[in-house]
């Protein structure tokens, strides 16, 4: 469709990126050469460039630590390297201080390689010179040639301008950066001359001239001038090194630097350029052996285009609860062509919830899965695509209701950390097994108690799934009476409410760490609820664990009067007319919390408002913020007085990562710690603002400082803004899609598995599955119950996908001449602009 692809504009295509890492372990770590040798107090931050963007918990006592942590975010803006700093946490009089033992640092355009695979990476060392990030902007031109008076020989004289810098380091808080130009003759001679310091700013502007005559080796005045030039320059080296003004002992501190030999660049014209700042170079030192830290990565980009280039595609997609038989759908062949089946479960469960055919795409592949099952206990135990969307829909509606169900009880029991050791053979000097089996008990019977309870809040949505489940399940196998609550709780239980209850953290439900006596309580609740949910179907605790303490546990725990609450709460939430009206709640939600910095509203000190860090908290009701988490608020905000949340320019304040939360008298100027948290807090912020009927159009994107607006100048605090504010996103606080990127992401998976889409094809035409013919395979567990409807849907499928891969090559192709290498947008020295190019000129090595 060429009318289409002449249509795409580079500025309309969004790159939207997403990170997620499982932290392993380490191990062969170098044990500390004073204090407490042999071991060390292990943890890892995690990092874009320079940025921490999230941290571990802490190891103790070990040179093999095992974290067992998971990060997942979006990520807010461009970035070079991924870095994995593993760090001891060294105690010196009563303080810790950080010992950075190596890093793993990953660059963008490599991370795909690592992509869903586990792998073992060797720890770099780490060199404060080597730690550079940021790029610079220089014009360097041949401003004019000079006959030397009374020698007949040539000079030259270069005109150099630096011009500005971004994203430099942070050093210790601060960065007061000046730029030094020097220029090294062959003759090892050098000159050097420098800028201001720029103070409180990573993006410098400079824009200072410096000029540097250049002295000519030849004496002959017949040759050409341009001859004279090339002999002159061949060996000149400009240098422009970026440093941080420290007044402390060290002085300045190198933050990166370019090297820029003249020869070959067309000076004359003049060489306008951004450049990636380097760390300096260094002689090859003797290979330390550092250990290696274990990680497994996935790491997406998708460049989305708008939504009109997706609708083929995605209309196939939702017919899928249409096709008869459900093998032949388009959701049905994406789930069985992908190793994983979660690759394929997530995007699907997104783009039929966004368009509100969930219920009906689940029950159809329920149906389908169930009826071909003979016994009702296996229903739903393999990994098949049915179970996985469950997964997926249960974490994508579920997580409010989760934190409402489960957030005061998982805290509680961290707060309390009586022991709950059970098990005789890991008990504790002086710990007693009757006390620690009532202490747990106690811990139980109050996870079960909020757990059965809350039928009353469960979604409607979530109520409506387990309807058609129960209902399914009931019609297949209408003389097991249990089988109507298995069907559910095998869900609800096993796969949702006791991995929340495991690893509070991956759920959200705790933000504190989890120290290993608490893991261990945790674990044993969760096995116990687990085996509550399991107990509507199995007889005997026998059948439940292969631990003797754990069946000991149970037989004396769970009654009949717990089974049957089970029963009733799984009726309650399963119910064909969904769930009863919801109660209304007493205690607000809890959307996020965390600590922030926050400006001074109201009181100043010498007349300056300062900065504080605070424990701030939004809920469903309001925004407030404390000194400390549980103490008492020092401020509250209604959502409904929250007029807009926009980012703030880094200039009001000289501070990365800032945003306000504009209210009508006046805005409170917030400093998150990192850009991934600011974008969490202005999109959840924003998200529950959205319905308030007099949020703002227009706002002022600079702070209102020395009686003016930064931004426009006006003089009066109460001016109309002068900006428009950021588009409206989505109202809906608890499920946030974005239906075109989801149906991109199905795109790529199609175009990935092309060759067993293109096998398939071929398979229904020769009717290979009926006829036997050899070379004919299918992918493991593919059924195929109608070739003529199959075939139809392959062949459907398969023009989407090479459209839409037609539109991505010409994307490209777009980026590659409308993008000048050395641009900011693509620094010399950039390598994703070298990978863009090539994808350019060799189509078959394109990746997204």
């Amino acid at each position: 469709m060429p009318w289409k692809m002449a249509m795409i504009s580079t500025s309309d295509v969004r790159v939207e990126e997403c990170l997620k890492i499982k932290i392993g372990q380490a191990k062969n770590l170098p044990p500390r050469s004073h204090g407490s040798v042999g071991w060390r107090d292990i943890y890892c931050r995690i990092s874009l460039d320079q940025e921490e963007i999230f941290r571990t918990a802490t190891v103790e006592k070990t040179l093999e630590p095992f974290f067992g942590e998971e990060y997942e975010c979006e990520i807010p803006r461009k970035f070079r390297f991924l870095s994995i700093y593993l760090c001891d946490k060294e105690r010196v009089v009563n303080t810790c201080k950080e010992k950075v033992l190596g890093k793993v640092a990953i660059k963008r355009e490599e991370l795909h390689k690592y992509h869903g695979k586990d792998h073992w990476f060797p720890l770099l060392p780490v060199d404060a010179d080597s730690e550079v990030q940021g790029k610079v902007h220089i014009h360097v031109k041949l401003n004019q040639f000079m006959k030397s008076s009374g020698s007949g020989s040539f000079s030259h004289r270069l005109y150099v301008r630096v011009i500005e810098c971004n994203d430099l380091t942070i050093i210790n808080g601060a960065c007061d950066p000046y730029a030094a130009v020097s220029i090294f003759y062959s003759s090892s001679k050098q000159e050097t001359k420098r800028t201001k310091v720029r103070k409180k700013t990573i993006c410098p502007q400079f824009d200072e001239v410096f000029y540097f005559d250049i002295p000519s080796k030849s004496h002959n005045q017949e040759k050409d001038v341009f001859k004279i030039l090339e002999e002159d320059i061949g060996s000149v080296e400009l240098r422009v090194s970026v440093m941080h003004d420290s007044s402390g002992l060290f002085g300045s501190v190198f933050l990166g630097e370019v090297k820029i030999p003249l020869h070959g660049l067309d000076i004359i014209k003049g060489h306008n350029a951004w450049y990636f700042l380097k760390p300096r170079d260094h002689h090859p030192q003797q290979k330390i052996e550092l250990g290696s830290l274990r990680l497994k990565i996935y790491y997406v980009s998708d460049h989305v285009f708008s939504s009109q280039f997706y609708d083929p595609l995605r209309n196939l997609l939702l017919s899928s609860s249409k096709v008869k038989p459900i093998t032949s759908s388009t959701a049905y062949v994406l789930g069985e062509i992908v190793t994983n089946k979660i690759d394929a479960a997530q995007p699907l469960v997104k783009i039929f919830m966004h368009h509100g055919e969930i219920v009906a795409f689940i029950k159809e592949l329920a149906d389908w899965e169930i009826s071909n099952v003979k016994d009702p206990n296996t229903i739903f135990r393999g990994n098949t695509l049915v179970s996985k969307c469950m997964d997926e829909f249960m974490k994508l509606t579920g997580m409010h209701y989760l934190h409402e169900t489960l957030q005061s009880t998982i805290h509680y029991i961290c707060m309390d950390h009586k022991p709950c050791e059970i098990d005789p053979t890991k008990l504790r000097d002086g710990e007693n097994i009757e006390t620690n089996m009532a202490n747990l008990k106690d811990y139980v019977q109050r996870t079960f108690r909020a757990i059965t309870s809350s039928a009353l809040v469960c979604p409607q949505i979530m109520c409506e799934v387990f309807a058609v489940l129960k209902d399914s399940a009931t019609l297949c196998f209408p003389s097991v009476r249990e089988v109507r609550y298995s069907v559910i709780s095998g869900f609800l239980f096993l796969r949702f409410f006791a991995p929340a209850i495991l690893g509070p953290k991956l759920f959200d439900l705790s933000t504190d760490p989890i120290d290993p006596q608490t893991h261990r309580t945790l674990t044993l609740v969760s096995k116990t609820i687990q085996s509550l949910g399991n107990r509507v179907s199995c007889k005997s605790p026998q059948q439940l664990f292969k631990e003797d303490y754990m069946v000991s546990f149970n037989k004396s725990f769970i009654t009949e009067h717990h089974v049957e609450s089970v029963r009733v709460f799984l009726e309650l939430i399963s119910s064909s007319s969904g769930a009863p009206t919801p109660l209304k709640r007493e205690i607000p939600l809890i959307l996020k919390e965390g600590m922030m910095k926050k400006r001074a509203q109201g009181r100043k000190k010498f007349g300056i408002k300062n900065f504080k860090i605070r424990y701030f908290c939004l809920t469903t009701t309001e925004l407030f913020y404390a000194k400390a988490k549980g103490e008492p608020p020092l401020c509250h905000i209604p959502i409904d007085h929250i007029l807009a949340v926009e980012k703030l320019q880094e200039e009001s304040f000289k501070m990365k990562n800032m945003f306000q939360v504009i209210q009508p008298e006046r805005a409170l100027y917030i400093q998150a710690r990192n850009c991934v948290e600011e974008k969490e807090w202005i999109d959840i912020l924003t998200k529950v603002c959205q319905s308030n009927k007099n949020r703002l159009r227009e706002f002022h994107p600079a702070a209102f400082l020395n009686g003016h607006w930064l931004c426009c100048k006006a003089s009066s605090e109460s001016a109309p803004g002068c900006h428009p504010v950021t588009a409206s996103v989505s109202a809906n606080i608890r499920v946030h899609i974005d239906s075109d990127r989801e149906v991109e992401r199905i795109h790529t998976i199609f175009f990935n598995h092309m060759n067993i889409l293109e096998n398939l094809i071929e398979s229904c035409e020769q009717q290979a599955v009926y006829t036997g013919e050899q070379g004919m395979t299918l992918p493991p567990g593919f059924v195929i119950e109608d070739i003529q409807s199959l075939w139809k849907t392959l062949k459907a499928v398969k023009s989407c996908v090479i459209t839409l891969e037609q539109d991505h090559k010409q994307h490209l192709s777009n980026m590659y001449r409308e993008t000048q290498y050395g641009s900011e947008q693509a620094p010399i020295g950039d390598d994703n602009y070298l990978v863009m190019m090539a994808q350019h000129c060799c189509p078959g090595n394109n990746h997204r």
